[in-house]
């Protein structure tokens, strides 16, 4: 597993498993209808082909501008996990340490500075996701809903179930492990010893595009999007709603047409939090209160980053949009 993945991969292949310090979960169609294949962001219509021996000629592809590189990337080191990977799975990269996992079972603790492995383990069982850690606890899941926590050694602390497989990697923060489920629930179990403090369930549409992103945490807030739009913020300790925002509104007369999810992050800076949609749209929200700041018609798949003026993000057309983030405006 390179934990480097492409949109346009028709299907995930096995590979050795290598960490690397990016990672680009690609998202899968799936659903109460069955479509096996995978959704590239591209892909909004069937293609017409156009034959020139036929008497036609299609449309003549412009040439790329000049990229002219800033910066080029260097490795400074790998791992071997020794497994294939998933598009649920990302190393968690902590200040002392870089946790991996691999849907053989296989966990491995690296310094991050040397790539020197600390220790490795097995959880003896399949994963589906991972890893989420904290200082104290990380935490990994399988295909049946199990969800394995371990300490900073790889030791077993305990086990959890969860209704369905765990869909991503759980994010630990504040003495919680967030774990999202392919049925689109979200539990909040105890980080001392899985108990079950919270869950946060709601309807899904009956297509929806498999999401492994999962959410983010600050000033006590889970944000989190779902299929069918939306984008949520969920007090940590409770897993009461605190606000619900509409990213995106379903729209079309096919369930195909209508999916309209968050499958990414959202980013969040000290005043508003933003999303995107696929086939939708890319909208910011008030942090506190939830009131939309403003809205643009760019759908992704890919996420979005964000700095202190712009607000960047991949759209479905292939193209990379840098928005003010105040405004929107391009």
């Amino acid at each position: 597993m390179t934990i480097v993945q492409s949109l346009v991969t028709a299907r995930p292949r096995s590979r050795k498993a290598l960490i690397a310090l990016a990672a680009c979960a690609t998202p899968l169609v799936s659903g109460c209808t069955t479509l096996s294949t995978w959704l590239p962001s591209w892909l909004t219509a069937p293609p017409s082909f156009s034959l020139p021996w036929f008497g036609q000629s299609g449309p003549k592809v412009g040439p790329l501008p000049a990229f002219d590189a800033k910066a080029t990337a260097q490795l400074n080191w790998q791992v071997s996990l020794g497994g294939s990977g998933g598009a649920g799975f990302a190393p968690a990269v902590r200040a002392d340490a870089v946790y991996a996992a691999s849907t053989d079972g296989a966990l491995v603790s690296v310094d991050p500075a040397t790539g020197t492995q600390r220790w490795r383990s097995n959880a003896g069982k399949p994963l589906s996701a991972g890893v989420g850690a904290d200082e104290s606890v990380l935490a990994v899941g399988t295909n049946k809903g199990e969800v394995l926590a371990f300490d900073g050694s790889g030791k077993p602390l305990w086990q959890a179930k969860v209704p369905s497989e765990v869909s991503g990697p759980p994010k630990l923060a504040d003495g919680t492990v967030i774990v999202w489920s392919l049925d689109g629930k979200i539990f909040g179990l105890s980080a001392a010893d899985g108990s079950r403090k919270w869950v946060y369930q709601r309807a899904t549409p009956p297509l929806t595009v498999r999401r492994f992103a999962g959410g983010i945490v600050t000033r006590g807030a889970l944000f989190s999007g779902t299929a069918g739009g939306k984008l949520l913020a969920i007090n940590l300790a409770t897993g009461a709603l605190a606000w619900e925002g509409n990213v995106a509104t379903p729209k079309g007369a096919t369930e195909l047409e209508r999916i309209a999810d968050v499958t990414s992050l959202p980013v969040i800076d000290e005043r508003q939090v933003c999303a995107a949609a696929y086939l939708g749209r890319v909208a910011c929200f008030d942090a506190l209160r939830g009131t939309l700041t403003w809205s643009r018609d760019f759908g992704s798949l890919g996420g979005l980053a964000l700095d202190n003026r712009y607000l960047y993000l991949t759209d479905d057309k292939g193209a990379v949009q840098a928005l003010d983030k105040a405004t929107g405006a391009s």
